[in-house]
């Protein structure tokens, strides 16, 4: 009988992990006891990934308040900033904006509208439709935007971010004004000394600021992409990933993690005689049709793997096999049929061919880190490694 189960995503129950603790240790042993005691069978690319978080917790990458101030001071002079398209994030972004605000005399705060890069919304799309206002050319002042939209809170937090933001900028020391806007231009009239705080976008506008006139442009990526006083950093990605750490710092995301995940793949290798696939991950990309929200706040879904984890799936759909090549079969003949077709695969791109359109055209890391995401999930389940089975078989696979 063909085996029934395929793909199967188990979330690990693991120590809390300090800085200084050897994640290669860890994880290896982590699964090792979970395949004992859960009663299953370690095989050839299976897939072991852990969350970024236990990652930089492990190589201690953290930074203060003061920390990202001196940066921001050092890079702007100290004067006013106009920082521009933040996330609406107590967790993401609220530290990150009192270092900035530490460093500046002046934050010019523009913030997207209707919602920011990541689907939170300030107000709601019909909102805007009602008061007849064009986000992609008006300028909002917060005068204006006050008696347009009144106070508004965000559906799931209950915080209005434009107060909460626009406070903590003051607390830290320095003035604030709060603009809305899309076209990053808008805020070249209040200063040329630009932090762009969007992620998947910011090489975008960084090239715009310059081209139309901005002197200084700094992306969130450009700051703490070094130490400072010792300090935590990301070369690739300065603060983007960030989460809260406590009060008064912010815990980065993970920098140089391929030679672990390379060292868990030896390492499992070795105790096991398989080859088993690692990641670490970050936000899943995918977006809540309620919420609105697009969960990926980090700047990619995997920052390492294994090189067996490269490239997009290669897959027929099952259903179109089923309504066109072999419409008129059914049961056994309909079932030898779909395999052959499977088996007959060269390994060559699907791309194109009718047979494997719906298929999802994503990055594999993506998809996985997507999956290990909603399975770890982001409270107290306690399960930041994740094993997975099965995710390579097809409909052929004994």
């Amino acid at each position: 009988m063909s085996r029934m189960v395929g793909t199967v995503s188990r979330g690990l129950r693991a120590p809390i992990i300090r800085e200084g603790d050897n994640l290669v240790e860890i994880v290896t042993s982590t699964v090792l006891e979970a395949s004992e005691d859960a009663g299953f069978t370690i095989q050839d690319r299976d897939i072991v990934a852990m969350t970024e978080a236990i990652v930089a917790r492990a190589q201690g990458n953290y930074a203060s308040v003061d920390d990202i101030a001196a940066d921001v001071r050092a890079k702007f002079g100290g004067e006013t900033v106009g920082v521009i398209f933040p996330i609406l994030s107590r967790n993401r972004f609220a530290i990150c904006l009192r270092g900035i605000a530490k460093g500046c005399k002046k934050v010019v705060l523009m913030l997207s509208y209707p919602s920011d890069e990541v689907g939170n919304h300030l107000i709601s799309q019909d909102d805007l439709d009602e008061k007849g206002i064009n986000p992609y050319s008006d300028v909002l002042s917060l005068e204006r935007y006050r008696e347009l939209f009144g106070h508004k809170v965000h559906r799931f937090t209950g915080v209005d971010y434009v107060d909460y933001y626009k406070t903590l900028i003051e607390e830290s020391g320095a003035e604030a004004e709060i603009v809305f806007a899309n076209d990053c231009r808008a805020i070249l009239p209040y200063t040329k000394n630009v932090l762009n705080c969007d992620i998947h976008t910011r090489a975008r506008t960084k090239r715009i600021l310059k081209e139309n006139g901005a002197e200084r442009v700094f992306g969130l990526d450009d700051i703490l992409n070094e130490s400072v006083n010792g300090s935590g950093y990301n070369a690739n990605y300065g603060l983007l990933g960030t989460n809260k750490a406590t009060e008064d710092t912010v815990k980065l995301f993970p920098r140089d993690c391929k030679a672990t995940v390379d060292a868990i793949q030896a390492k499992l290798l070795e105790k096991t005689g398989k080859h088993v696939e690692v990641m670490v991950y970050g936000d899943g990309a995918f977006k809540d049709p309620v919420g609105k929200i697009w969960e990926l706040a980090d700047p990619v879904v995997s920052p390492a793997y294994t090189s067996g984890l490269e490239g997009t799936p290669n897959e027929l759909k099952l259903k179109y096999l089923a309504d066109n090549d072999f419409a008129d079969l059914s049961g056994e003949e309909l079932k030898a049929a779909i395999k052959e077709k499977i088996q007959q695969k060269d390994g060559s791109s699907l791309v194109g061919q009718m047979a494997s359109e719906g298929t999802t055209p994503r990055q594999l890391t993506d998809l996985i880190g997507s999956l290990c995401d909603l399975t770890s999930g982001s409270g107290d389940k306690g399960t930041p490694i994740v094993y997975i089975q099965g995710y390579f078989d097809n409909y052929t696979t004994e």
